[in-house]
């Protein structure tokens, strides 16, 4: 064992409760050493599995190999943890330093000629063993891992798909590591009132605080969305709304040490061998073999049913706009940054909602209780937060959640506001994956650790005033929740098989079925209170925003499905070569499709953390949508029974869509849950889509 391990808090027991990291005595020199130290002891248990005399069976290897490099799972979950919410220069030295050995020991786990002659002889012998079908499952899935890894390539091919994975994992942290440069480093001084006008109480005090919290004076806005999106929303400075829209958009594509445009293409090309050495024309045809989805036809046929109605949709939201602007006498041609100025006014003025008005009724804190209480409805669960157990930024919040027998059945820490070292975005990861495949004892690694974290911009809350969310930013925290509930409520035995370690295009169903119930009346009448009077929302209110729902969705499903065809497009090219400018292609390409100038897309490739700051959503952005159609079909099924808290829908929710994991395949796990296979059409009318919809 490496000498370190007698002074380095990560290769000793952790005495926290729960079994939680030492954060507190942890240092960037700790993690090289004891990632390297838990790789050497994951390989040393592979190679007893793989050596051992005794025949191949399920429990000798299948379920041996899911409970092997416990330590290197632990250990590698706080870093990665770390560097995505709490990073520093010194940690990323160590990410860049650590990415190829990661990945160099990936491979060589997936490429173990004796522990794949084992795991292939039990998944050949699968159907005669008489295994439960959780246990068939996980021999599939195993198997497949070790084949989509290149298990199955000849020698040469094998070497060569071990290089490319180590160049990819260097890459894609260098992508990720830009982006992260780009938003922490740009700020827009509002430096007086000119340069404050329009903005309301809520963005002021977020910008003021954005500012402290930068060592800067007065205000400023930055390229956290959930500020810069607000900014655009108000500001009547449309000068100012064009630097922060060029500032938001342009992120990656700066000629320097942290450009993304060739970084991107070296992560193309690579992809593209890597789905050669498996046999696919292109990474999409690769990707796409392990989803729901299973083709590139089948991802197009779902797009090309929702882009022609969302044009049609953003096209009468234009036209709104534009009249709008010519009664106020308003000659400039609609630009991007101009959308959300004009859709605000719009709002408005048809339906009497301005945020405002809302946001005073959103308090962060009581939207998190919202969230709990309607886990508690559903599932029995009751969070308790515990200030003594260890976090690693003084923003998280730590919760001990018990189920409805009254039980610990997990740790859930939430991370909720932007800072710097913080890379943007919104996500749900783990420290600890539920599991029951502990080996003797079985009590290690039992407990699920779930993180949730946000990007929020916090308040001056020193001078009296909360974190207002506005309702986009409500959903968002009740989507991540979904997440997080999908990882707190798993109950299978094996930990390749647990929370969200689930198909793509399926991962976002429990996630975003979850944010219906922020919309529900009675959620809102309970939580939703004014934080200066504690009074409710006025139900008034909630039925204009009922009424409200659809408004501007033509906009925002034009912007996601413009960034999902994109990202199918890119993937899907044959060519070994990528396109020479990634930038023009992307121009090109939606141009074609008739994106209309003014409404832009959510991500553009050079900032595009989902396809390039890792493999997971590459040719697979198209997973929200897929999963929509499954949210906004099996939602109806509460509306049917009468109630958001039916007690039978409820159960089934729990028992066949968040606590099966990957237990079950996805398709199966919803007509369970459903009684029937999804369709469409909830989802249109969801979005306005339907053409005798209201825009």
């Amino acid at each position: 064992m490496d000498t370190t391990a007698v002074t380095n808090p990560l290769l000793q027991d952790w005495q926290a409760p729960y079994g939680l990291p030492p954060f507190a005595s942890l240092e960037p020199a700790h993690f090289e050493p004891a990632l390297r130290e838990a790789m050497r002891q994951h390989r040393a248990e592979l190679a007893t599995i793989g050596s051992q005399r005794e025949a191949p069976s399920f429990d000798n290897t299948v379920a041996a190999f899911d409970r092997s490099g416990r330590l290197l799972d632990r250990v590698a979950a706080v870093f990665y943890n770390l560097t995505s919410s709490a990073t520093s220069p010194a940690l990323q030295a160590v990410q860049r330093t650590m990415a190829a050995p990661m990945a160099a020991h990936s491979s060589a786990v997936y490429m173990d000629a004796a522990l794949f002659a084992r795991v292939d002889a039990v998944h050949a012998e699968r159907a005669s063993l008489g295994l439960s079908p959780e246990a068939r499952r996980l021999v599939e899935r195993v198997h497949l891992d070790f084949v989509r890894s290149g298990a199955r390539m000849a020698p040469e091919a094998q070497a060569r798909y071990a290089q490319v994975m180590e160049a990819l994992a260097g890459l894609t942290t260098r992508f990720a590591q830009n982006v992260l440069h780009d938003e922490s480093s740009w700020s827009l001084s509002l430096p007086d009132a000119a340069a404050l006008a329009g903005l309301p109480d809520f963005v002021r005090a977020a910008a003021r605080q954005a500012a402290a919290e930068r060592g800067l004076p007065g205000h400023v806005v930055t390229l956290s969305r959930s500020l810069v999106v607000p900014f655009l929303t108000f500001s009547e400075r449309r000068d100012l709304r064009e630097q922060a829209w060029r500032a938001w958009t342009r992120r990656g594509e700066h000629a320097g040490e942290h450009d993304n445009r060739e970084v991107a293409r070296d992560i193309l090309r690579l992809r593209n061998e890597q789905a050669r050495l498996h046999g696919h024309a292109c990474f999409a045809d690769h990707a796409l073999t392990d989803t729901m989805a299973g083709t590139h036809a089948a991802v197009q046929g779902l797009l090309g049913e929702v882009w022609p109605r969302a044009l049609a949709a953003v096209d009468r939201e234009q036209q709104q706009l534009l009249a709008l602007m010519q009664a106020e006498g308003v000659q400039a041609t609609l630009e991007p940054w101009d959308w959300r100025f004009y859709a605000e006014k719009v709002r408005r003025e048809r339906f009497a909602i301005d945020d405002a008005e809302v946001k005073p009724y959103f308090r962060l804190d009581n939207m998190v209780q919202a969230a709990f209480d309607c886990a508690s409805r559903l599932f029995g669960l009751r969070f308790t937060l515990r200030d003594d157990l260890p976090v690693y930024h003084p923003d998280v919040k730590t919760y001990e959640v018990r189920n409805a027998a009254g039980e610990v059945s997990g740790i859930f820490l939430q991370d909720n506001f932007a800072r710097a070292g913080k890379r943007s975005g919104a996500w749900m990861s783990s420290l600890r994956w539920q599991s029951r495949n502990g080996g003797p004892g079985n009590e290690p690694g039992t407990l699920p650790v779930i993180l949730n974290n946000n990007n929020f911009a916090k308040a001056a809350e020193a001078e009296g005033q909360p974190t207002l969310l506005s309702m986009d930013d409500a959903r968002t925290l009740f989507h991540e929740f979904g997440h997080g509930l999908h990882g707190l409520l798993s109950d299978v035995t094996y930990r390749r098989l647990s929370g969200t370690q689930v198909l793509r295009d399926f991962v976002e169903l429990p996630s975003q079925i979850f944010e219906h119930w922020i919309t529900e009346p009675e959620v809102l009448q309970r939580h939703a209170r004014h934080w200066q009077t504690g009074e409710p929302i006025p139900a008034e209110l909630v039925a204009r925003l009922q009424r409200a729902q659809r408004f501007n969705q033509g906009y925002e499903t034009v912007r996601y499905t413009a960034s999902a065809l994109v990202d199918m497009a890119v993937h899907a090219l044959p060519e070994a070569e990528p396109p020479a400018d990634l930038c023009a292609f992307e121009a090109d390409m939606l141009q074609r499709a008739g994106l209309p100038h003014a409404v832009g897309l959510n991500h553009r490739l050079v900032h595009f953390q989902h396809l390039f700051a890792s493999s997971g959503y590459a040719a697979g952005y198209y997973v929200y949508l897929w999963a929509e159609v499954l949210d906004a079909d099996g939602y109806d099924a509460f509306t049917e029974a009468g109630s958001p808290f039916d007690p039978a829908v409820a159960e089934r929710l729990l028992r066949h869509i968040y606590a099966s994991g990957n237990s079950v395949a996805p398709g199966a796990a919803y007509a369970a849950f459903r009684g029937r296979g999804p369709t469409v059409q909830p989802l249109l009318k969801k979005r306005g889509l339907l053409e005798a919809a209201p825009a």
